[in-house]
């Protein structure tokens, strides 16, 4: 059975030309990598609380608001998740200095640790893998990634239009209304 079977018909932009199965050993390959990239990182934090630590070490100090948008949750979750990292004492929360009514997450120095162990972690576990890849393999998986990029930040994308790669998804179904009583 082919990685496409599966797949419901997809339509495309017209003009477009899309190797569906391509699509599909990609998406399954780049969730296999993302899962033991996870592995690497180390059994004390869930990937969601790795997830949040990421992002204040990259972006912060971080409004509580910001920070529960870059990572897609809402208020009340990225309050929970804050708990969960202040019991381990790897963030802290301080008032802003413009508005005290704002306030700012960042990490602790056990929480910027444990951040760059983690990561430290991950990145030798790739270059254990890409060791064993040959100079033209190397160069190969160099212009790959570059395309990954492109793909997965289509605003700084160099071509000029990436919705017809969008419209590919499969669409959802329409809402079935009851009939009124």
């Amino acid at each position: 059975m082919a990685i496409v079977d599966d797949i419901p018909q997809l339509s495309a932009e017209p003009g477009a030309d899309v190797d569906l199965e391509l699509a599909a050993r990609l998406r399954v390959a780049l969730a296999r990598l993302a899962r033991q990239l996870r592995q690497q990182a180390g059994p004390q934090l869930s990937p969601t609380l790795q997830s949040v630590l990421a992002t204040i070490a990259l972006h912060g100090p971080l409004p509580l608001g910001e920070l529960a948008a870059r990572e897609q949750v809402a208020p009340p979750t990225i309050t929970k998740l804050l708990a969960r990292l202040d019991e381990q004492g790897l963030i802290q929360r301080q008032r802003g200095a413009d508005d005290k009514r704002v306030i700012l997450v960042s990490l602790t120095a056990d929480g910027q640790r444990q951040f760059d162990e983690s990561r430290t972690r991950r990145t030798a576990w790739l270059v254990d893998r890409l060791a064993h890849l040959d100079d033209t393999q190397q160069a190969d998986l160099a212009r790959a990634v570059e395309l990954l990029e492109a793909i997965a930040n289509p605003d700084a994308s160099p071509h000029p239009d990436p919705a017809p790669a969008r419209s590919l998804l499969p669409r959802a179904p329409e809402p079935t209304r009851r009939p009124a009583r």
